[in-house]
């Protein structure tokens, strides 16, 4: 679907959108695998059986379209209008790199305190059962409305996409600042996490110096952000840097011993 899209974008805006696009996607899809460590420690705090995983990114997948939508037009809007954003969208970039870098237990640690924290809040407003009813989200127990943990769960899921969303949007406008391009990017990007969530989180403990290279790529293109008035770094040169990056990071990870990881 992401290759059709790119061909489509391809013949009707020419060659040089077409790298764009698969430029910001390459760079989304890189930061968006982050994302799977988070998922399944949201579904594991709040014991979410794999049958009933998809349904909850599902829609958080459908959440996410509006909200990255409206981050993305807000970004675009702001650079356009007060070109001096760039540089504390570049300092956030470069925020999000340190925290790949050094912040894997705080991360966990506070995506697991969120699930507790959105379960009260919820509760303030609304009954919560702890129990599963298949794959509802709500569920109407003694004549009242209660929520469900998917429920609970779909809203860690689009909370936590928010603050992904404070480096990785700004990522990808380090890319391209059209909106199509942009968007149309992390559509694709998330779309292809959702399919491919149950093959990578199977595989992460595998990738040792996977964080290491996603620091590298978020780095990577907070300097692109902030030298774009000066050097222009072409699509091919950004795909290029991304795939080495992380051609090296899993060559490195599946290179390390077993005992090691």
């Amino acid at each position: 679907m992401a290759s059709a899209f790119g061909a489509w974008i391809g013949l009707t805006r020419g060659g040089h959108a077409a790298g764009e696009y698969f430029a910001a996607y390459v760079v989304e899809m890189s930061l968006s695998i982050d994302n799977v460590f988070v998922f399944a420690v949201i579904f594991g705090q709040l014991h979410i059986p794999p049958a009933h995983q998809r349904r909850v990114l599902a829609a958080g997948i459908a959440g996410a379209f509006v909200l990255r939508g409206i981050a993305i037009v807000a970004g675009i809007t702001l650079i356009e209008r007060f070109h001096w954003v760039v540089y504390p969208f570049a300092a956030l970039i470069v925020v999000g790199a340190v925290r790949l870098l050094f912040g894997e237990q705080r991360q966990r640690q506070v995506v697991e305190q969120a699930c507790d924290v959105c379960g009260t809040w919820i509760a303030r407003y609304v009954p919560v059962t702890p129990a599963l009813h298949g794959s509802r989200f709500w569920w109407r127990e003694r004549g009242r409305l209660v929520a469900t943990p998917l429920f609970v769960a779909l809203v860690v899921v689009e909370t936590t996409d928010i603050v992904f969303a404070l480096d990785s949007v700004p990522a990808v406008l380090s890319i391209t600042r059209d909106p199509l391009l942009a968007y149309g990017s992390n559509v694709m990007a998330m779309l292809a996490l959702r399919s491919l969530f149950f093959v990578l989180s199977e595989a992460l403990h595998r990738l040792r110096y996977l964080r290491q290279g996603l620091a590298v790529i978020l780095f990577f293109t907070g300097v692109k952000l902030l030298s774009s008035d000066w050097i222009q770094i072409g699509p091919v040169t950004s795909i290029a840097v991304v795939l080495f990056v992380l051609a090296v990071t899993a060559v490195a990870s599946l290179s390390a011993p077993r005992t090691a990881v």
